[in-house]
């Protein structure tokens, strides 16, 4: 997992803190005061300035899954990328890029380099695309996938999910230093399965195989189905504790807070034919929620 590039970073870590001793700064960073009065005076040395958060990035990119791809919200089993959360030009769904740049610029300066069946595995290779064009924001939303598997054993490990998502950060950091990053959180898959469970024609398309982990014999409430879909849910928490964690080590990092795994879909939100990915109208509601992560 490029260990030459790590070990570089970690000998140049160690030469930084020589250098600056104790700085006091802050490792989430973003809007931390700079200390004042005695406290400034007696600073050693005195801190780097943490970056100001740009509100009004000139460029995006989107990495991730099928939800990034906007797929099943406009035909059944079919991506619909203009109506994608993060890079969409459809009016319905007033996307990231569209709130931030302005339509006629989004259709210049935004790119969508997710793959619906993505995982996180998959998102370092997606990054090293996404970085060719320089934007000045990147938009992760990965995760569900990992969990989503045909069986809860399946499932990618919390470990090697931190590692993924770390080797993602640092193709992105090797190549963009200054590039901010929006993540979102890992939707609630439980309460998609809560959704879905009693309509017929989603069962149908569940049985086709999305994600079996969770959606598998829906209507089953035996106690190995229950414990089956709490091992899913609790992985997907752990997932996303996993994003908070490693975003906060980066000073140009914004994670949504848990914002996509707390909205509680209901039946305008999800797709019409697999009542499992956001529906147009679901799409405009995680474009809202990154947008007010992005601009506050």
């Amino acid at each position: 997992m490029r260990k030459r590039r790590h070990v570089a970073r970690a000998v140049f870590a160690a030469v930084t803190a020589a250098v600056l001793g104790v700085s006091g700064c802050d490792a989430v960073g973003g809007n931390s005061p700079a200390p004042s009065g005695t406290e400034a005076q007696s600073a050693r040395p005195s801190p780097r300035p943490t970056p100001a958060w740009n509100r009004s990035p000139a460029s995006i990119a989107a990495v991730g899954d099928s939800i990034t791809t906007g797929f099943d919200a406009c035909t059944v089993l079919s991506d619909c990328p203009e109506v994608s959360w993060a890079t969409g030009s459809s009016a319905k769904v007033d996307s990231l890029a569209v709130r931030l740049l302005g339509k006629e610029k989004a259709a210049q300066h935004s790119w969508n380099y997710a793959v619906t069946g993505a995982r996180m595995a998959d998102v370092a290779g997606q990054m090293a695309q996404a970085v060719r064009r320089e934007p000045e924001l990147v938009a992760v939303m990965a995760g569900a996938n990992d969990a989503c598997r045909d069986t809860a054993d399946a499932m990618t490990s919390v470990a090697d999910f931190r590692a993924q998502f770390e080797d993602a950060m640092g193709t992105l950091r090797d190549a963009l230093p200054k590039a901010q990053v929006f993540v979102a959180s890992v939707p609630d898959l439980m309460r998609l399965w809560e959704q879905g469970r009693t309509n017929p024609l989603s069962k149908q398309v569940w049985g086709l195989g999305i994600c079996p982990s969770m959606l598998r014999d829906p209507d089953s409430l035996t106690t190995t189905a229950n414990q089956r879909r709490e091992t899913v849910q609790e992985r997907v928490e752990a997932y996303n504790k996993v994003l908070e964690q490693v975003c906060a080590k980066d000073r140009r990092c914004r994670f949504d807070g848990g914002a996509v795994h707390e909205f509680r879909f209901g039946a305008e939100q999800l797709s019409q034919w697999d009542w499992f990915h956001p529906s147009v109208d679901g799409q405009a509601r995680l474009a809202e929620i990154a947008y007010r992560a992005v601009t506050n």
